[in-house]
């Protein structure tokens, strides 16, 4: 017997996991985590089924830092290829944090930390969100935002 709804080609062919990341930019600095490969990265994580990424995005900020956000803008979208064979789609999006005096991170990750502007590019961080926190920053700065 056929199957009514034949599998389309192109569902075949790879696909990327979709990991969503959210800048936290506070006081002029950025609030990052270090992971289990000694790199910073923004905080974030995978979609589940059914979530949006703006939705998805704030769970993660709350899980991973105990920090309430708003999401804000997409700022980029970049394929980050973590070793042979494992590549995620990352999309990084602004966000407006609600104010915070102190922050927290899970166990999912070994550190927490908040960086000048003027740091990052000297941090072991993929480029990628290098990037989206120099666009970020760039864009609350030109709408004097802060």
């Amino acid at each position: 017997m056929a199957s009514l709804h034949p599998i389309p080609p192109d569902n075949t062919s790879y696909r990327f996991p979709v990991s969503v990341k959210g800048i936290i930019y506070h006081h002029g600095k950025v609030v990052l985590l270090k992971n289990e490969r000694d790199e910073w990265e923004l905080p974030g994580g995978k979609l589940e089924p059914g979530e949006s990424p703006e939705s998805a995005v704030t769970r993660e900020i709350e899980e991973e830092l105990g920090l309430t956000a708003q999401t804000g803008p997409l700022l980029d979208s970049w394929v980050y290829h973590i070793f042979e064979g494992v590549s995620v789609l990352i999309l990084s999006y602004g966000c407006y944090p609600t104010p915070f005096a102190q922050v927290t991170h899970s166990l999912e990750h070994k550190a927490v930390g908040q960086f000048t502007p003027e740091e990052i590019p000297h941090l072991n961080m993929p480029e990628g969100y290098k990037k989206s926190i120099a666009s970020w920053v760039a864009y609350l700065q030109q709408t004097n935002i802060r």
